[in-house]
Parts: C-alpha cells; sequence; structure tokens
C-alpha cells in the first residue's frame, strides 16, 4: 500500500508541477538585458565593492543577426528603430547628466536611433513602457545627436549594449551586425 501511495504522490505533484509550466511564456527569441554604469554595478553593490553611484542602466532585448544582413534591410537606413526588438529600448540616469552639451534630468527615456550608412541619429524620448517604434512621437523626443559608427571587422551576432567609462563620464555602446556606435554622456 505504501508503494502504491508514493507512487500516487509522485504522479500527482509531476502532473501538477507540468500544468503549472502551461501557464508561463514561451522562451523570446529575443531575450531582454539590462547593463549599469558603472558596469555590473548590482553585483559590486551587494559585494561592498561599489566605488560611485550608480549613473545611468538601459534595458533591451537582444535580436539576434541569424545570418541577415541587419543595417540597411532589416534595420532600414533613414527610419526610426527602436535599438532592440520587442519593447522599446529605455535608459534610465539616475542623476542629470549632459549629452551633446544638452542638460538631461534624471528619469527614464526610449531610445531610438535613425540609422544611416556612416553615423545614427539617436534620440531620447519622454513616452516610455512601449512596444516598438510603432507609436513613435517626434513630438516628445527631448534631444537628438548625431554619432559616428565604426565599422567592425567581425559581425556580433546579439546586438549588444554595454557602457566604457571615459574622462567625462562613459559612452552607451551599441554593436550588432559588423556596426559599433557610442552615445557619450557626459557628468561633467
Amino acid at each position: 500500500m505504501k508503494p502504491f501511495i508514493l507512487a500516487s504522490l509522485l504522479l500527482t505533484s509531476f502532473f501538477f508541477c507540468d500544468a503549472q509550466t502551461d501557464n508561463l511564456p514561451a522562451l523570446d527569441k529575443s531575450p531582454m538585458d539590462m547593463s549599469y554604469f558603472p558596469n555590473n554595478y548590482p553585483v559590486l553593490k551587494i559585494q561592498d565593492k561599489a566605488t560611485e553611484p550608480v549613473l545611468a542602466r538601459v534595458i533591451y532585448s537582444r535580436p539576434q543577426k541569424n545570418g541577415r544582413v541587419i543595417f540597411g534591410d532589416l534595420v532600414e537606413y533613414g527610419k526610426v528603430w527602436r535599438m532592440g526588438a520587442n519593447e522599446a529600448t529605455e535608459i534610465e540616469f539616475y542623476k542629470n547628466v549632459k549629452i551633446d552639451g544638452k542638460k538631461i534630468t534624471k528619469g527614464r527615456y526610449t531610445l531610438y536611433a535613425i540609422p544611416a550608412q556612416d553615423n545614427w541619429t539617436i534620440i531620447l524620448n519622454k513616452d516610455i513602457d512601449t512596444w516598438g517604434a510603432f507609436k513613435y512621437d517626434a513630438q516628445k523626443d527631448v534631444i537628438r545627436t548625431t554619432v559616428p559608427i565604426e565599422k567592425l571587422n567581425e559581425a556580433v551576432e546579439a546586438l549588444s549594449m554595454t557602457f566604457e567609462k571615459t574622462d567625462y563620464g562613459c559612452s552607451l555602446v551599441v554593436a550588432w551586425d559588423n556596426v559599433k556606435a557610442r552615445l557619450p554622456i557626459s557628468i561633467k
């Protein structure tokens, strides 16, 4: 009788666990990621190794190249791009900063780009919590700035964003396919 009860409990728990996973969303083709400046800030903070306060973070989905031509094809030149996949990419500043000499008040912004063959126009927009660039409204732009792009020798498979420390603060580095762009962010 005990083996029967044990087998029944195991079988019931198996079906219960399987039923719980039925409600979970499927794995996204473009997983969401987050980068901080200073890099790895949350880990440094819990290890009591953070030597400077958090300045910024970016939250974005990471589409894959998958053999496709990205810029000029999948991401069209001259059109607003959400700088990722799915939800529009968001950047948050934890203190006031300057971009292209303009003061940007601390807070969250949607980050868009208009790619061209030799530069990108990067846009900070007030409309947050949105999907894609389908309802992009230029009236809500906080700033537009044009940055040069760098051609890479090797393709970057998954869209990647990180921050690099600079003398003036940091740069948000965006790389995908054979292109890299840097958005200078000044704290001085």
